[in-house]
């Protein structure tokens, strides 16, 4: 695709994001973020007059701008059903490819100097919307999403992967295979969410005990606490007459150094355990419910896989939007390797049957 074609479609891909972003800032209820999205509606209406004008240096008039109307209809409604950040979330997807386009853009055509620094601004105003919304996520409490999606495919995966074996050995007992996927899945929901508390809470101890350490380090010898800060700042790529300069400016803010030195846990250790072990348990449920209903493990299993295929579906676009990598991608690396671990699972699962000659 040729440059103009390209700022064609960027153009209607910025003004489409200008009509959809005043759609959802006109459903928030709360005035400073509504205020916000609106604001990024508008950046994105200047972004795109960047591509009008591209175009027009070239000759070539924008083309009428084909509003997806099916789409600000479904942003309209499902913004009153769902918290609106979460919506955007998925909408901000596009930005990151959006990031990718015009970067490559930059790099491949040739503009001139000003067309340069003002696509460069774009890129770092998309860059901007996608740290406004990771934000947004954290300060609403939502960042426990990522724990649920997380443990979700956890348990789909490990679980499919077990029925799927269970399978081989039980082919006439698809009760015995449902029941002994609830006892593992329990059992790993159980495992997950008490990892997940520990782990939290072990970050959290040992960040209150730097804290106690940074305390007496200070009383004691602070000089050697800002030396502390000093090295770390070398150690990551600051030029040590800057380290030097930094650390003299901040070397009697006590605070300052603690928390640059210290990593903060945000977390709530009870709650990212819940959340993780339910996930693991609502995911369980996908593979193994057709193991209750179907008169043999034969006519279950391939139910199994498509309850799991779709729920995998599911998890893999939210890991997607939270993440910022392409969906289809996603969706193809989650489903194949689970169906990867469930094919293996039954090949071992019908060795074990034939060496042992289990019949149930």
């Amino acid at each position: 695709m040729n440059a103009v074609k390209l700022a064609s479609y960027f153009y209607q891909m910025e003004m489409n994001d200008y009509f959809t972003y005043m759609k959802v800032s006109e459903s928030i209820k709360e005035s400073k973020l509504s205020e916000s999205i609106k604001k990024i509606a508008l950046m994105e209406k200047e972004h795109a007059q960047f591509w009008a004008e591209f175009l027009k240096k070239r000759n070539v008039e924008p083309s009428k701008v084909k509003v997806n109307r099916l789409k600000i209809f479904l942003i309209n409604h499902l913004s009153k059903l769902i918290n609106p950040i979460i919506l955007i979330s998925f909408l901000e997807l596009g930005e990151s490819g959006a990031i990718k386009n015009y970067y490559n853009f930059l790099k491949t055509e040739k503009l001139s100097e000003e067309e340069r620094e003002k696509l460069k601004k774009i890129i770092l105003d998309e860059i901007e919307h996608e740290t406004f919304f990771a934000r947004q996520i954290n300060e609403k409490g939502m960042s426990n999403i990522r724990d649920f999606v997380l443990g979700m495919n956890d348990g789909l995966v490990e679980i499919l992967g077990a029925v799927a074996g269970l399978s081989a050995v039980y082919l006439s007992n698809p009760l015995m295979v449902g029941v002994s996927g609830l006892i593992v899945g329990m059992a790993g929901a159980l495992s997950m969410g008490i990892g997940a508390f520990i782990s939290v809470r072990s970050q959290r101890q040992v960040n209150e005990a730097q804290k106690e350490q940074m305390e007496i380090i200070f009383d004691v010898a602070p000089e050697r606490a800002v030396e502390e800060y000093k090295r770390k700042l070398i150690e990551s790529g600051v030029l040590k007459e800057l380290a030097e300069d930094i650390t003299s400016k901040i070397s009697k803010n006590k605070e300052a150094i603690s928390k640059l030195l210290i990593e903060e846990t945000e977390e709530n250790e009870i709650r990212s355990g819940l959340f993780t072990g339910f996930a693991y348990l609502v995911g369980v449920f996908f593979p193994v419910i057709p193991y209750f209903f179907a008169p043999n493990s034969y006519i279950a299993l391939p139910f199994s896989i498509l309850f799991a295929g779709l729920a995998l579906t599911f998890v893999a676009v939210v890991i997607s939007v939270l993440s910022g990598i392409s969906i289809k991608k996603k969706i193809f690396e989650m489903v194949i390797s689970a169906f990867t671990a469930a094919g293996i699972a039954y090949t071992f699962g019908s060795i074990m049957q034939s060496i042992f000659g289990i019949e149930i």
